[in-house]
Formats: structure tokens, C-alpha cells, sequence
């Protein structure tokens, strides 16, 4: 049976019932209440650098697969660099804007991107999406990129560019207990991190959970007042997301969401926002309104593995960036991004610049693993498992 194939350009064209039938759908950024409530807070759609146009392919009237897409004018929030393969089109006369995007807005999260229904024919469906995606240069897109997909592995060879990108993330190897965690590094590392909440400690500064219920409207609002602040000290503007857009996610999915807080002499000082579904968790916002030392390797890091721990998660991952992330427990993982340019001598050239570039990062990887903080028993354990 032939499938019927729309892009929408907004998400409430979707039924919250389909999607949410759809596998992969059960992770925090992927599920109907987080991505409508990006267009219902306005953090996407016109004046934002990011116009819905999502892909759905139905048969019968019924969702059968989905992949989530935007529209962009711009490579802002996306984490994946391309403004040199801009650059090179204008260079050439010519726009490199519009390009299509499948990608979870100013998130930087590897999940799914290829929704499917369990009960489909695979391979038709990969057929279809690749039918639809090469229709978008009719739409006048210059190119289609997917961002941070789990699965490379779904087009011909000849369809995407591979493009690799090194993320750190924690994996919980069994640990009982926060301490049980430290015993695996080395006694330096281990002593270094006592240190830092010992420091923490004597300072008078108080670090908690919030889940559920107790994420009240106040928390709320100060984690706010704290991501709005950072942003404005280290980019001139207020963040990508709105106050509205987190209120939205207390109300419809609050048992996704953990708030750490931190308070100094009675006061909150730092807050910081992690969603986590029933395998991981991730660390995604932060921000304070007092600056003290190490309490942002407390709150982000610290505490996320704690919480893994305890809730017996498979791994945290903490956000894009920072090799200062190694000697906290954190280890280099892949992540992945799908491209095709539509003009040939273009996507020819970037090709030849990934494979160049493959080499460096497959040599950073390297390099990042032997600086890992591990004690040899943990080392030979890691091996042993690989």
C-alpha cells in the first residue's frame, strides 16, 4: 500500500495520540507536550529562526512515521556547524538559506529522529522519507541535515553525508551509592571531588532535589530568573527559551523534570533544569545569580550523577562540550549528523572536508580516552566489557 506523504507547519496538525503510539516517542524531547510546547510558548515559529515543517507519512489517515523539521534561515541553536558551507555559497552568489533541519530545537540531545510505528514496513517507510526529503529542493531548500540521529545506518550510502561530533557522558556502571562511583577513579580524582563538596559544604551552601509536585511555581520562576540572567552575561540576549515554554513543561510533564537548587546562606542562589526519561538523564539548562566557586560542577554534573544513581538510570548526559567533563567521569561518546546538498558540486566538497575532518575527530576521541580519571581496576573493567 502506497503511503501519503505532508509536511505541516505546525505541530498541532499532528494527533497527540498517533505520536505518542509512535517508537521513540517516550523520550522527554521527543514526545507531543514537549515539542508543542515549543510553538504553543512561541520559542519556534515565524521571527524565531525556526519554522515548523514536519514531516509526517500516513497510510490510511493513520501516523505510521514522523520526523520532526524545521525550516531555517539561520544555524543558530542548532550545535552542528555548518556557517562555512554558508559561507561558500555566498561566496558562489549563491543563498544557502532556506535549508531544512530534523532536529530537536537548541537541544543537542542523540535520540531518535526516524519515528516509526512497530508495526510498518521499514523498509517502505525509509523509502518514502527519502522520496520527501528530496522533494525539498523543490521547496527552494538548499539542503536537508538531520541532527544528532541514533541511527545513520537507514539511507543508501549515497544519500546522507556522515558527520561525527564528540559529546562526554556519564554511564552508570552498576554504582550503588555516589561513593561507590568515586572508588572507580583514581585517589586524586576521588579526593578532588570530596574536596570541592567539603568546600561547598563549609560555605554554608545547601544543594537539593525537586521532582513532581515540588517543582512549584517559585522554583520555577527563580530557575528562570537564573537561565535568563546567564544567558545575558554571556550572550547579550535573554535564551532561546521563553518562561512561558517552562511553565508549560511543570504542567504537562513535571514527572520528566528534576530542578536542583542551590542556596546559600538561606538564599537560592543557582538553579539548574534536567529531564530524564527511564534510562537517562539529561542536563540541559543552568544558571545562577551568585557566583561561587565549583558550585556549577555541583549542580550540573555532581548532582545529575547522584540522581542517576539513585533512580538506577543508565547514563547522564550533561550537555555539548568541555573536556573539563573527562575528569569528572564523564567519557567520550560518537554523536552524528546526516546532510545532503542538493547542488552536486557542493555536497562533493563537504564530503571531501568530512572525510578530513573524521580523521581529527576520530584523533580527539582517542586522546580524550587516555585521560579518563578511572583507577586501573576500573580501566580493565571498561576494557573487559568493550
Amino acid at each position: 500500500m502506497a503511503f501519503e506523504v505532508k509536511f505541516h507547519s505546525q505541530f498541532s496538525a499532528f494527533d497527540p495520540q498517533q505520536w505518542e503510539e509512535l517508537d521513540g516517542t517516550q523520550s522527554p524531547f521527543l514526545c507531543f507536550a514537549f515539542l508543542s510546547a515549543l510553538e504553543t510558548s512561541y520559542c519556534v515559529g515565524e521571527g524565531t529562526g525556526w519554522q515548523p515543517y514536519h514531516l509526517g507519512i500516513y497510510e490510511n489517515t493513520r501516523l505510521v512515521a514522523a520526523l520532526p523539521g524545521y525550516i531555517k534561515h539561520d544555524s543558530y541553536g542548532e550545535y552542528v556547524f555548518d556557517h562555512a558551507w554558508a559561507n561558500a555559497y555566498y561566496q558562489h552568489g549563491l543563498s544557502y538559506y532556506p535549508k531544512w533541519i530534523s532536529a530537536i530545537p537548541f537541544t543537542p540531545v542523540p535520540g531518535n529522529r526516524f519515528l516509526l510505528r512497530s508495526d510498518v514496513d521499514r523498509a517502505g517507510i525509509f523509502k518514502a522519507f527519502q522520496q520527501a526529503i528530496s522533494s525539498l529542493e523543490a521547496a527552494n531548500c538548499s539542503s536537508a541535515h538531520i541532527l544528532f540521529p541514533d541511527d545513520v545506518v537507514v539511507f543508501d550510502d549515497s544519500a546522507f553525508l556522515i558527520r561525527k561530533s564528540v559529546q562526554f557522558h556519564w554511564h552508570n556502571y552498576s554504582y550503588e551509592s555516589f561513593d561507590d562511583f568515586l572508588n572507580a577513579l583514581t585517589s586524586r580524582k576521588r579526593k578532588a571531588i570530596r574536596k570541592t563538596r567539603r568546600r561547598l559544604h563549609e560555605q554554608d551552601v545547601v544543594v537539593s532535589r525537586y521532582q513532581g509536585v515540588e517543582i512549584t511555581q517559585q522554583r520555577i520562576a527563580f530557575f528562570y530568573q537564573c537561565y535568563r540572567d546567564t544567558y545575558l552575561k554571556r550572550s547579550g540576549h535573554e535564551g532561546y527559551l521563553s518562561q512561558a515554554f517552562f511553565e508549560q513543561l511543570v504542567h504537562s510533564m513535571n514527572d520528566q523534570l528534576l530542578i536542583v537548587e542551590a542556596t546559600h546562606q538561606h538564599e537560592p542562589v543557582a538553579s539548574c533544569l534536567f529531564l530524564y526519561d527511564n534510562q537517562k538523564v539529561y542536563g540541559r539548562y543552568w544558571g545562577c545569580v551568585s557566583d561561587i566557586e565549583e558550585l556549577h560542577f555541583e549542580c550540573c554534573y555532581f548532582q545529575g550523577i547522584e540522581f542517576a544513581i539513585t533512580q538506577g538510570l543508565q547514563s547522564f548526559n550533561p550537555g555539548t562540550q568541555g573536556e573539563h567533563k573527562i575528569l569528572r567521569g564523564f567519557e567520550p561518546t560518537f554523536c552524528y549528523s546526516l546532510h545532503t546538498l542538493f547542488r552536486v558540486e557542493f555536497n562533493q566538497a563537504v564530503a571531501h572536508f568530512l572525510r578530513r575532518e573524521s580523521i581529527a575527530i576520530d584523533t580527539y576521541y582517542e586522546q580524550a580516552k587516555t585521560v579518563l580519571p578511572f583507577n586501573d581496576l576500573m580501566q580493565k573493567k571498561l576494557i573487559c566489557n568493550k
